[in-house]
């Protein structure tokens, strides 16, 4: 009997990976799709315009592109379940695993701070201000969360570069391959920027969150029993609070990593989205479809992680899972 509830809990886990696999599908059907249907001809742009009629049917069949798009997606399926994701048509025309795992810890490093940034800070508003509800602290919170909810990331950014590597010289206006100062001066601005809407939203989550805990009768009781007050708030109230917030934390996590593709364009850095949208400038499908392939298996191994953490925090989710 012992084993029913742990097997029951890995079926949960294989089911999501399951439905994870066929996210992936479906958005690389969607992505592949719309390269399809979108204007231009990849080949044209790769022999040019003044090349011979033979030199662009050679193009279009090293590029596969005489094949019909069916067999040519499932060609592409069938290469990405072992691990292959095709080579750059443009450029050097590496492989396209190759430029991911260099962009990928660009873009990784950069979400993962910005992650723990906006929780730290939106977690700390969200409780200041439910524990000083109506007051001064809590208007103040809501006003900065406000904030980071309306200014959007091509907004603040030139904000910040204005103020921080314009007018005065504290940060780099964008980022160096050859790094002339220490790696975390190039992710300051990077990462405020994508940080922002994050915590917003954490900060306003936290706050309501913890003000609907703070009114139950088991916070009453501990105010009762003399309970100190930094104990009342950290202890039994936050931790009660937090559940909807790790919740929010995976939804956030999906946002950064689209946000990416404005910052990393905007701030020169190379990561998946720079990558990603010089490819659909120069319509480079392989790259675009294996960036969008990561970038969706990352968002799910995020969700899937979150659906992990929540019952350790919450007993009631282990139970109804059981």
């Amino acid at each position: 009997m012992s084993a029913a509830p742990g097997l029951r809990f890995f079926k949960s886990i294989a089911l999501r990976l399951l439905y994870g696999v066929v996210s992936l599908l479906f958005i690389a059907f969607v992505t592949f799709l719309a390269g399809e249907l979108a204007p231009g001809d990849a080949a044209l742009a790769r022999v040019g315009e003044k090349a011979t009629h033979e030199a662009y049917l050679a193009a279009r069949h090293e590029l596969g592109l005489d094949l019909p798009w069916p067999q040519r997606f499932v060609k592409y399926v069938a290469d990405a379940s072992h691990g292959d994701l095709g080579q750059s048509w443009f450029g050097t025309r590496e492989p396209v695993g190759q430029i991911i795992g260099r962009a990928f810890p660009v873009t990784a490093r950069v979400a993962l701070l910005a992650i723990a940034l906006a929780t730290l800070v939106g977690v700390f508003l969200g409780s200041v201000a439910a524990v000083n509800e109506n007051r001064a602290m809590d208007k103040a919170a809501l006003s900065i969360s406000t904030l980071g909810v309306t200014v959007p990331n091509f907004v603040l950014g030139p904000l910040l570069v204005l103020f921080f590597a314009e007018w005065n010289t504290w940060l780099p206006i964008n980022y160096e391959p050859e790094m002339s100062r220490p790696l975390w001066i190039y992710l300051v601005i990077p990462v405020v920027i994508m940080s922002a809407r994050p915590m917003a939203t954490l900060a306003r989550l936290t706050r309501a969150s913890m003000i609907d805990t703070l009114r139950m009768e088991f916070v009453k009781l501990a105010v009762a029993k003399g309970v100190p007050p930094w104990r009342l708030y950290t202890t039994h109230a936050l931790r009660n609070a937090v559940l909807p917030v790790v919740t929010a934390m995976g939804t956030s996590f999906g946002f950064l990593l689209t946000g990416s593709f404005i910052v990393e364009r905007f701030y020169s850095m190379p990561g998946i989205g720079f990558y990603t949208i010089d490819a659909i400038q120069k319509r480079d499908t392989p790259l675009i479809l294996g960036t969008v392939l990561v970038t969706g298996a990352m968002f799910v191994v995020v969700n899937l992680i979150v659906d992990i953490v929540q019952p350790l925090i919450d007993p009631r989710i282990r139970e109804s899972q059981v």
